[in-house]
């Protein structure tokens, strides 16, 4: 495992593939290697169904001869050389695009800070044999669970060096756990599932594995023996877990290269407020042990937290370099890299808690829908219309009442937007964190 965590072969291997490229005649060139290694166990009904291991390195150059540029992309790095010539060859017959290029150097993060993200304490085959057994007998011991789809836990180790020919060369590791269950109630045609999934950075910050069992049960057996509702407008409460997906809809449409494109219904909106002044959206790459942190973006760029939202008004788009000359603005660091691709994204991005409780919130609805699950990707982000299957819980004068399946709610992201509530109930699950959120004015469809 020490030679796993150990990266300076990689980023030797990398330098070496830059000075390949620039003797083959690149103009300028960066290398991205990226080295996965995972181990996950499948257990159900107290069995182990699958153990599976999968580890490798990748390599990726891409060079730049005025503005052409081309990526040539390899699992085992041969002779730097050959890769390099090839890839300069592709690039001098490639069309031109006038805002590709390396990030400014000055950008570069040059001293990375530590955000623990590594957990070197590595759980082997019977450990997480263990831990995927206890979240299935958990849920499967809770009354109403009639079978399990199974409990899986898995370790991975991610790490990526980059290198470029303005001069950084640099690396960053780190390490995640996830658990999860699935519970099955009910009996024939009325069978149901849910689910409860939890990814860490670190072993120790996972919750019990009984615990992941029984929220899982307790998911599943609030599914049971679902009905319909009337179509007609009403109040929305997207429970945390599915809360996450309108802060995906932002950021898809806060994205600098859509912005370029005129592709996004926010594209005239920078600095208006699209949100109620009580609404802060943060993006931060520096938390410590989070999901989404990271000390340099895919270009090398130094991380730095951000607003996308204050008081409701968007303060900045999500940029890259390309999507910032193309804009004429400076990158933010929110390049993702992926293989030769590089494209403007999101780190830690959290819609920060309001000053309610989310039964308080919930209280005040006479009749409303919480919703658990969605379904389709019913979004269409040039016009923002929204459009999604759904299954939950109905509201009725302040309570969860009876399960409801078989909805779709329809509106556009920007009422939406602007009818958003928020509660206090914030808690960091994954990379992208929203608490429960309410809004007023749906249209929710029943058959």
């Amino acid at each position: 495992m020490t030679a796993q965590l150990d990266q300076t072969d990689l980023l030797d291997r990398a330098a070496r593939l830059v000075e390949a490229a620039r003797r083959a005649g690149a103009d300028a060139a960066d290398a991205l290697s990226v080295r996965k290694v995972a181990l996950s166990v499948d257990v159900r009904l107290g069995k182990v169904e699958e153990t599976t291991r999968a580890e490798g390195d990748d390599f990726t150059l891409r060079v730049f001869v005025g503005k052409r540029n081309a990526s040539v992309s390899a699992n085992v790095l041969g002779n730097p050389a050959e890769m390099a010539e090839r890839a300069v060859a592709m690039a001098k017959v490639a069309p031109e695009d006038k805002y590709a290029g390396l990030a400014e150097p000055e950008r570069l993060a040059m001293d990375p800070p530590d955000l623990d993200l590594l957990d070197t304490a590595i759980p082997g085959v019977d450990r997480l044999t263990e831990m995927a057994g206890e979240a299935e007998a958990a849920a499967l011991a809770v009354p109403g669970i009639t079978n399990s789809a199974g409990g899986s836990a898995r370790w991975a180790l991610a790490g990526l060096v980059l290198a470029t020919s303005t001069g950084f060369c640099r690396a960053h590791i780190g390490s995640n756990f996830a658990l999860s269950s699935t519970a099955i109630g009910g009996e024939g045609t009325g069978m149901e599932r849910d689910y409860e999934y939890v990814l860490k950075t670190h072993l120790a910050d996972l919750p019990p594995p009984a615990e992941v069992g029984r929220l899982a049960a307790e998911r599943t057996l609030r599914r049971l023996n679902p009905v319909s509702i009337p179509t007609g407008r009403m109040t929305v409460v997207y429970d945390p877990r599915v809360a996450t997906s309108l802060l995906g809809h932002l950021a898809g449409a806060a994205n600098g290269a859509a912005v370029a494109r005129g592709t996004t219904f926010l594209s005239r909106s920078l600095g208006e407020a699209i949100f109620p002044a009580s609404i802060r959206i943060t993006d931060d790459p520096l938390r410590k042990r989070g999901l989404g942190s990271r000390p340099f973006d895919g270009e090398g760029v130094a991380a730095q937290p951000l607003d996308l939202v204050t008081a409701g008004v968007l303060k900045t788009w999500l940029l890259d370099s390309a999507a910032a000359r193309e804009l004429r603005l400076e990158t933010n660091g929110r390049a993702v890299r992926a293989g030769a691709s590089t494209a403007p994204g999101v780190t830690n991005l959290t819609l920060l808690p309001g000053d309610v409780a989310p039964e308080d919130l919930i209280g005040g609805i006479s009749d409303g829908f919480y919703v658990t699950d969605i379904l389709g990707a019913g979004v269409n982000l040039i016009t923002g219309d929204y459009s999604r299957g759904a299954s939950g819980v109905r509201i009725r004068n302040g309570q969860l009442a009876e399960a409801v399946t078989e909805l779709t709610m329809a509106g556009t992201l920007q009422e939406m937007f602007r009818n958003i509530t928020v509660a206090n109930d914030l808690v960091y699950r994954m990379a992208v964190n929203a608490p429960t959120v309410a809004v007023e004015g749906m249209i929710v469809a029943g058959r």
